[in-house]
């Protein structure tokens, strides 16, 4: 799986990096990451995601439904909450620990980039890789 995933960084390089020579340190840096065993980490991740996606809707389904979860807390905190204040002593405020913060943040960034190289692999399989 290791070699899936230098060609898959390696057919995103080519796709982002426009200058061969920055291209070239570029998959000379993932070649380094590998040979570190930096990649290990990433295929066990991989592996994880891959095994949730083919299970059950929960198994599928238990990482966006935390996220909506979070934002939901913090459209409440920082949307809802100011202005039921107003007209509510009451209202209620949820509290959100600086973990599921940093959990939203890595969530959110781990999304988009799960989106972009999705649609890179969209494009390159189009292309006829």
């Amino acid at each position: 799986m290791i070699g899936s995933i230098l060609d898959l960084g390696s057919t995103i390089i080519d796709k982002l990096w426009p200058d061969a020579g920055e291209r070239e340190k570029a998959k000379l840096r993932l070649v380094e990451l590998q040979s570190k065993g930096e990649l290990v980490e990433i295929e066990s991740r991989l592996k994880v995601m891959l095994a949730e996606m083919s299970g059950n809707w929960l198994q599928r389904s238990w990482r966006p439904i935390l996220m909506l979860t979070i934002i939901a807390i913090v459209a409440n905190n920082y949307l809802l909450y100011p202005y039921m204040a107003l007209f509510w002593a009451e209202a209620p405020r949820l509290e959100l620990p600086p973990q599921l913060w940093s959990l939203m943040e890595l969530g959110l960034g781990g999304y988009v980039v799960g989106r972009s190289t999705e649609k890179v692999i969209k494009t390159w399989r189009g292309n006829g890789g």
